[in-house]
């Protein structure tokens, strides 16, 4: 496959942003540029949208599920469903 490189101006804050998102999702930001021109090549369209922000609630729970994680609070992994219901039973 032949490669092209393409240059493009943006502002220093877009960059930044989209690379920090791209950095938290584990993908590269190259390969999510790259996605987005097959699509627009695959389906001839230019497609936005804003995602939402979180609720307050929703920001909370994520939070405290980063501070389990962090912290090493967690439970699992699981080999099979069973015992992963095992271990909720004995949690009642």
């Amino acid at each position: 496959m032949k490669t092209a490189t393409i240059n493009f101006k943006t502002d220093f804050d877009t960059k930044i942003k989209a690379h920090d998102i791209a950095t938290k999702l584990g993908i590269p930001l190259s390969s999510l540029l790259n996605a987005y021109l097959h699509k627009l090549v695959a389906t001839g369209r230019v497609t936005f949208s804003t995602a939402e922000p979180m609720s307050k609630k929703i920001e909370a729970v994520a939070a405290q599920a980063e501070k389990d994680i962090t912290n090493e609070n967690t439970s699992g992994p699981f080999k099979t469903a069973e015992e992963a219901i095992e271990h909720l039973n004995k949690l009642q």
